[in-house]
């Protein structure tokens, strides 16, 4: 089985109330708040695509596209 690769974090900003629940599940810490507690993937090449923070989001606003996805 080929792992999958990452091609990008789709964040809806307006939909993340800034939690934090998917930065503390992130087995890399990838992703981080910003000044406006808003996430955002700070570290996008460290992503496993295991996809915790998609999964655990209660607001749904982040998916991780792999490429996988595409195919």
């Amino acid at each position: 089985m080929v792992e999958p690769k990452l091609k990008e974090h789709v964040i809806n900003r307006n939909w993340c109330k800034g939690c934090g629940i998917c930065v503390y599940f992130c087995p890399k810490k990838v992703l981080e708040l910003d000044a406006g507690d808003k996430v955002v993937a700070k570290r996008p090449e460290d992503c496993l695509c295991c996809k915790l923070c998609e999964f655990r989001c209660p607001d749904l606003a982040i998916e991780i596209i792999t490429d996988q996805e595409s195919e």
